[in-house]
């Protein structure tokens, strides 16, 4: 599909600590994103790497030219700089986790 998804990294249910461990093994951070239906982060960047995991609902990321559905347990890479986005397309709250190097 793409290089920046990892469909289903993380086996189900996911355990919030077990990515923390993955990622800091990996020089990353990671924190919790709590957002409503609807929400929308549009057109960020940041100067590192980001990742980010869905751990209840389901997300749009918009990377680049790119954009992908993503659902509980899987991954997708964000290179540092690249303009993204991320929407809530759940009809609840979703759980995302994020952390950079």
């Amino acid at each position: 599909m793409n290089d920046i998804l990892s469909p289903e990294k993380f086996s189900l249910p996911l355990d919030a600590d077990a990515v923390a461990a993955d990622w800091r093994g990996r020089g990353y951070s990671c924190n919790l994103f709590v957002d409503p239906p609807g929400q929308q982060w549009l057109d960020f960047t940041h100067a590192t790497n980001e990742l980010v995991t869905v751990v209840e609902g389901r997300l749009e990321m918009v990377v680049g030219d790119t954009r992908v559905e993503m659902g509980p347990g899987d991954e997708i890479f964000i290179p540092a700089r690249a303009l993204h986005s991320v929407i809530n397309i759940h009809d609840g709250v979703s759980r995302w986790l994020f952390g950079y190097d």
